[in-house]
């Protein structure tokens, strides 16, 4: 049987997620990632330590890119990759 008030709770502590204010450098950076490259799933890894590791790009529109997956230390690195992917995408079209 399925839960409905449990999905309603669920959907609501997304929204909240979702509409919480980006105060964080990462969170901040992330959003801007997202926004200018909807073809691919922006994430920070997790190290073993539990501490953020890679900044993690995962394809999702095969018109945005070409490899499955672009890691890198920075921002600024991922940005840069992912500018790149979306040319070698256009190239390959």
């Amino acid at each position: 049987m399925i839960n409905m008030a449990a999905i309603r709770a669920e959907g609501s502590a997304l929204d909240i997620a979702r509409n919480a204010p980006l105060t964080h450098f990462d969170d901040r950076a992330i959003a801007r990632l997202r926004s200018d490259f909807s073809g691919h799933r922006i994430w920070r890894a997790v190290r073993s330590d539990g501490l953020l590791g890679e900044w993690v790009a995962s394809l999702h529109d095969p018109a945005a890119g070409v490899d499955p997956t672009v890691m890198c230390p920075t921002a600024g690195e991922l940005r840069a990759a992912l500018v790149k992917e979306a040319e070698r995408a256009e190239r390959r079209r």
